[in-house]
């Protein structure tokens, strides 16, 4: 039977916006071509898994599956507030720091207003502002880093929001603890600053601005940080901010009423005390960035400085050609052709052996 034509037109908004491709997933590569095993260096995230006491608290949380849960998360709420030295109402829990970001825009963005953002950095504020009827103003990396003092200039009376990725997906890099604060403290206080910390536990640089404590200094500041990464709760959905009370009161007006479930509301307050995980994983992570790093150099291949968990590769050829080229090997990455640098691949950190699995590869492929 023949479907119809739908004749109901979306909003202009969506005009010309793609849909997000995230890294295939290792059951979709293993299906399409046949392969066994699949190692998956595509989507940053946590190849040592997740905490032992995350796994024993969402057992117990499925007790209770058949209710709803908290709507606020208020016990994870006040974990994290102690562990951040925060009040838990300056914080919102969410499904991913995605969500949250969503919330902002839809909160703040009206058709008209500009919104502040690098060239190359996460897409989704481009694509949630878009959505909002806003217009992203986009100024370009300077080698992978955030030109504050363009952004700076790049404000205007129509500006809502700015963003700062720090460490920035997909370089990896950050900018400066004195070039940060000094662009929080000129930037106008009608105009939000949302700085997204998703891979801030990765970082090991000196060079480096925490800037929760800030938010106490800076109403309009928001932090953005996620049990996805580090913590290895991407499945779960769960993330959150920090920011003034008055602006977390605003998106609690438009986000969902039970928007994070409660076996991630178990995991990640678990998680949170597992002390002893977090700093294996930062240690791993730093071992296989220094190799990955260490290794492309002794192939003549340059790379941008990262602090997060993965290293963006430059080529000099097609990423998109490279990045077939492992995956027929078994060896899933991200070309740097759909991340906007099309001579390169990004490589999520991986265990040792996957590591070493993937520069051995990888030289395989270039000769």
């Amino acid at each position: 039977m023949a479907l119809l034509e739908q004749k109901i037109t979306a909003r202009k908004e969506l005009d010309g916006l793609g849909v997000y491709k995230p890294g295939k997933p290792i059951e979709e590569v293993k299906r399409e071509l046949g392969l066994e095993r699949v190692i998956k260096l595509a989507s940053n995230e946590n190849p040592l898994g997740y905490s032992k006491m995350a796994k024993e608290a969402m057992m117990k949380e499925l007790e209770n599956i058949a209710f709803y849960p908290e709507g606020t998360a208020p016990v994870l709420a006040e974990a994290l507030a102690k562990k951040l030295n925060v009040q838990p109402e300056q914080l919102i829990i969410g499904n991913g720091s995605d969500e949250i970001l969503h919330l902002i825009t839809r909160s703040y963005i009206r058709t008209g207003d500009e919104a502040v953002m690098a060239n190359v950095t996460f897409p989704r504020y481009d694509t949630n502002v878009r959505i909002e009827g806003g217009t992203p103003a986009i100024v370009p990396l300077i080698d992978g880093v955030h030109d504050l003092d363009g952004m700076l200039a790049a404000i205007n009376d129509r500006t809502r929001m700015v963003f700062v990725c720090n460490p920035n997906n997909p370089t990896g890099t950050i900018v400066g603890k004195q070039a940060l604060e000094a662009f929080i403290s000129k930037v106008p206080e009608h105009v939000l600053i949302v700085v997204d910390e998703a891979y801030f536990e990765y970082v090991t640089e000196e060079d480096y601005l925490n800037t929760v404590p800030l938010v106490a200094s800076y109403p309009n500041l928001i932090v953005l940080r996620t049990f996805s990464k580090i913590y290895g709760l991407a499945a779960l959905r769960i993330g959150y901010g920090v920011m003034n009370p008055s602006i977390v009161q605003e998106l609690m007006k438009v986000k969902e009423p039970f928007n994070t479930n409660r076996m991630a509301q178990a995991a990640a307050i678990a998680s949170l005390q597992d002390e002893e995980f977090l700093q294996t994983c930062i240690q791993s992570n730093e071992e296989g960035r220094k190799y990955i790093s260490s290794e492309a150099e002794k192939m003549g291949l340059s790379y941008f400085p990262s602090q997060g968990n993965f290293v963006m590769i430059q080529l000099g050829r097609s990423g998109d050609e490279v990045f077939e080229a492992l995956l027929k090997k078994g060896i899933t990455v991200r070309s740097g052709g759909v991340l906007g640098y099309p001579e390169t691949i990004r490589v999520s950190i991986g265990t040792e052996e996957e590591n070493e699995t993937f520069i051995k590869t990888l030289k395989e492929v270039l000769n």
